[in-house]
């Protein structure tokens, strides 16, 4: 099987069979493998739905990847419908990622608390899924690869990510192909927003011709807005459980999440509509 250039093996249904067992379904999902992955390490119920909602979101990084993985492609040989399809499927994904805070949204300080020294040095800062996210969106820094240095293969895949176009590289170069002046170069240091690409999107917004080019740019603001509401999700439910404590892995924890929340995904695409 083919997705996104990369061959998968298909398995065969006895190939299948011996991947579990119990019913055709628990054996394609893993079931017994999926129900085998949560250890809490307290009493403390709450434990339980955090493990499972921090399970749930590793997974739902996975799928949005893959997405906006195939997004980029899909610019990459011009065929914008395609990264429409993509991105409207990712925003679906996004959706359900910011719905899950709502199992972690009313957990009290006292429950967090009573678990949350079993955590260690553990964070949700170090989540390899989630800045590989962060890089395909622009937002890349190399000093985070540091905490990937005891895991090779982690560490390698990130530095990929970091010196590789992120999504919004792939849109600027697909603008420059339709004629528009944007003379923009992937870089491994985080996304900085510049007068020469608004100008572009302002042409795209203003000009007739490019009207497809119109439409990807409202999926790229459903995009960034989606991931505003994450940031500021994330910010409230951090806020509501443990306040402005520092972060379990010694990070700034409420600061930083105030600062991420505060920054804007695709900027011109925002900052382009003060020129109308």
């Amino acid at each position: 099987m083919v997705q996104n250039g990369i061959t998968t093996p298909k398995l065969s249904f006895d190939q299948a069979k011996g991947l579990g067992h119990g019913t055709p379904y628990a054996q394609y999902a893993r079931l017994e493998t999926l129900h085998s992955l949560q250890h809490p390490r307290s009493g403390v119920d709450a434990e339980l739905s955090f493990i499972i909602a921090t399970q749930v979101m590793e997974l739902l990084f996975d799928l949005l990847r893959h997405e906006w993985t195939a997004a980029q492609h899909s610019l990459h040989q011009d065929d914008v419908p395609a990264a429409l399809d993509a991105l409207r499927r990712g925003t679906q994904v996004q959706d359900v990622l910011n719905s899950s805070w709502d199992l972690l949204a009313t957990m009290t300080p006292q429950e967090f608390a009573a678990f949350r020294p079993l955590l260690g040095e553990a964070s949700g800062f170090q989540s390899s899924a989630f800045l590989r996210l962060e890089f395909l969106l622009g937002n890349k820094s190399e000093s985070l690869l540091r905490m990937y240095e005891s895991d090779p293969a982690v560490h390698a895949e990130l530095t990929a990510a970091l010196h590789a176009p992120g999504l919004y590289d792939e849109v600027l170069a697909l603008l420059a192909r339709r004629g528009l002046t944007v003379t923009h170069l992937p870089d491994t240091t985080r996304y900085r927003p510049t007068t020469e690409v608004e100008a572009a999107w302002r042409r795209v917004y203003t000009e007739a011709g490019y009207a497809e080019l119109a439409r990807l740019g409202e999926a790229l603001l459903d995009t960034a807005e989606r991931v505003t509401r994450w940031r500021q999700r994330h910010l409230s439910a951090v806020k509501r459980a443990m306040g402005a404590k520092p972060g379990t892995a010694g990070s700034s924890g409420l600061t930083w999440l105030k600062h991420s929340a505060d920054q804007d995904v695709f900027p011109e695409l925002w900052t382009v509509r003060d020129r109308f």
